[in-house]
């Protein structure tokens, strides 16, 4: 789990949520007011709300979802989701990964009452993953006592 989460507030731009996401390389978002969990934007929310060339007519039915094409005037509001898949402080991460692979999202906020308090994503399983493929390989050469951690 992370903490503190990278967050936007529901009026900031997509612009501004977009640029969060490149210079911290996350794909998701907890949208908040005052620390409350109101919602989470994705990269993929940010993408359907500018469908590229290939989604014109001629490809595709789908229409953008904004008005607009300038991100600068699009708040995240209107393309964020605004029911969270959420996980409590005490919940085991086997349950938490569950729920992730069950709902097919890639970032589980935290919540404690309905403060934001961390996020859970698909980086973390996977370097807890690791973490545990280690320590077996260590068990498995002889390198791994019940003394060591």
């Amino acid at each position: 789990m992370k903490h503190p989460v990278h967050s936007v507030k529901p009026l900031d731009s997509i612009q501004h949520a977009r640029e969060l996401m490149e210079r911290h390389r996350v794909n998701q978002l907890p949208v908040v007011v005052d620390g409350r969990l109101v919602g989470i934007v994705t990269d993929r929310d940010l993408r359907d709300a500018f469908p590229s060339v290939f989604d014109a007519p001629d490809f595709t039915r789908r229409k953008p979802k904004v008005p607009t094409t300038d991100p600068r005037a699009v708040t995240v509001e209107t393309v964020m989701t605004a029911a969270v898949t959420t996980a409590g402080p005490g919940d085991s991460m086997a349950d938490a990964v569950r729920l992730m692979r069950s709902q097919r999202i890639g970032a589980l906020p935290v919540v404690e009452g309905e403060r934001l308090v961390g996020i859970l994503t698909r980086s973390d399983i996977l370097d807890a993953c690791i973490d545990l493929v280690e320590l077996e390989d260590r068990r498995q050469s002889g390198l791994f006592t019940e003394e060591t951690p």
